[in-house]
């Protein structure tokens, strides 16, 4: 068994799939190694390849704001996503890039043991519910997974393209909410 620095070790020298030949950086990851509550998004954008930390850009702003609007910071919870490296454009990343990125993401979950689990957006909730998963329909819904309380929402970028979301994403940050109160 890694630990969660011996994995990010070896996630920086990854050559996996052809996202590692345009990183700036690999994007591990960051926050409580012992959280209750882990964020999950699809992969790295621009602004998050140049930083090397998760949903720093306008979207990441957003989830920022609404973990405080629940009366959480960043350094409580842990945020990553599908794939660690930046897709070209930020195109969705292509199945065979999440194949195999997502061991990384499986053993952080196994090493951050949260009780939580929220996925932005339908990649990530496509690759860690069911690859069915519709997120319009099923948004906002509890599904227990492998002993975790999973829940898909919207992207935050999401949010930022069409506002009608956002009424939707906070009404299950409320729900997430009082699920943590439950754990804690």
């Amino acid at each position: 068994m890694y630990t969660l620095e011996e994995l990010k070790e070896i996630t920086h020298n990854c050559r996996k799939c052809r996202l590692s030949k345009g990183r700036t950086n690999v994007v591990f990851g960051q926050g409580n190694p012992k959280a209750h509550i882990m964020f999950i998004g699809e992969g790295p954008g621009r602004d998050e390849d140049l930083r090397g930390e998760a949903f720093v850009g306008a979207a990441g702003k957003l989830l920022t704001k609404a973990i405080e609007a629940i009366g959480l910071k960043r350094e409580d919870v842990f945020i990553a996503n599908i794939v660690k490296c930046r897709p070209p454009n930020n195109r969705n990343p292509q199945e065979d890039e999440i194949q195999s990125c997502i061991p990384y993401l499986r053993w952080q979950v196994k090493l951050i043991k949260p009780k939580i689990i929220v996925c932005l957006g339908s990649i990530a909730a496509k690759n860690i519910i069911d690859k069915n998963l519709k997120i319009t329909r099923q948004r906002g819904e509890w599904i227990e997974k492998k002993g975790y309380k999973i829940m898909p929402t919207f992207h935050p970028a999401a949010l930022l393209r069409d506002e009608s979301k956002k009424k939707p994403f906070w009404e299950d940050f409320k729900e997430i909410k009082k699920e943590y109160e439950k754990t804690v």
